[in-house]
């Protein structure tokens, strides 16, 4: 879980909470749209906007702005790893619709100063430099890396707000689809709600996948057993996949 940024983050042209609850509004690549058009025709998904829309209308400010941008930035045939957090940053400016991800310019959130730190640790190469202060994983989601969280929306300092009013159907659902699919996937599941995921995959079949389990990257659990997420090895784990010929991607986080 995060803290609220005390920082005042610059204006944007762009809004940087969720304006309306209309998955019209929220674009995704195409192969993803018969996944997310069933669930938002479902009386799941029905519900889930009715609840959005309500807290809206109540004054709730909800982020991100774009809850699906996971899904518009990488098309389901390009998926060759899975980022699986828990629900977005709940602080003012951070959350950008990509687990863990933050906009250029917006101060490092705990949980990814962890991120890369173990990145850091794990392949002794310096973190990704993206522009000081930088977080944006934007790079990763457009080279075939699934940045999704288990529910993706959530209130202003309210981490968790959003957990059981529905997201989860629709990222079960997803994580179906990329294990159902032919090519094989490396699957990071980064806490609690994410490891849940993991019999959604093993009932797949044997398709090649690789699940990785860690504690969330949250300061909360990063250093606590049984799985500390400092020290999993994840990254390094990662590059041996792809050196060993299990995907071709050779844009991977590792």
């Amino acid at each position: 879980m995060e803290q609220a940024l005390p920082e005042k983050i610059p204006a944007s042209s762009a809004p940087d909470r969720l304006i309306r609850a209309d998955p019209a509004e929220w674009p995704v690549a195409p192969g993803w749209r018969p996944v997310t058009d069933a669930f938002f025709a479902s009386e799941t998904g029905q519900k889930l906007l009715g609840f959005l829309r309500n807290r809206l209308a109540a004054g709730a400010v909800i982020f991100p702005p774009q809850p699906l941008r996971a899904l518009e930035l990488t098309p389901p045939e390009q998926v060759r790893v899975v980022i699986l957090g828990q629900d977005p940053y709940h602080g003012r400016g951070q959350a950008e619709g990509l687990a863990f991800s933050v906009a250029p310019g917006v101060p490092l959130p705990p949980s990814l100063r962890n991120i890369f730190k173990e990145l850091q640790r794990d392949l002794g190469t310096p973190p990704p430099q993206f522009p000081v202060p930088g977080g944006s994983l934007v790079r990763w989601a457009r080279h075939g890396v699934l940045l999704l969280n288990t529910c993706l929306t959530v209130e202003e300092g309210r981490p968790a707000s959003h957990i059981g009013q529905g997201w989860e159907a629709l990222t079960d659902s997803v994580i179906r689809q990329v294990s159902s699919g032919d090519s094989p996937v490396l699957f990071m599941l980064w806490g609690g709600h994410a490891q849940a995921k993991r019999a959604l995959i093993e009932a797949s079949g044997n398709k090649g996948h690789k699940v990785l389990l860690a504690n969330h990257p949250s300061p909360l659990s990063a250093l606590r057993p049984p799985l500390p997420f400092i020290g999993c090895g994840h990254f390094s784990q990662a590059r041996q996949w792809r050196e060993a010929g299990r995907t071709k991607d050779p844009s991977l986080p590792a």
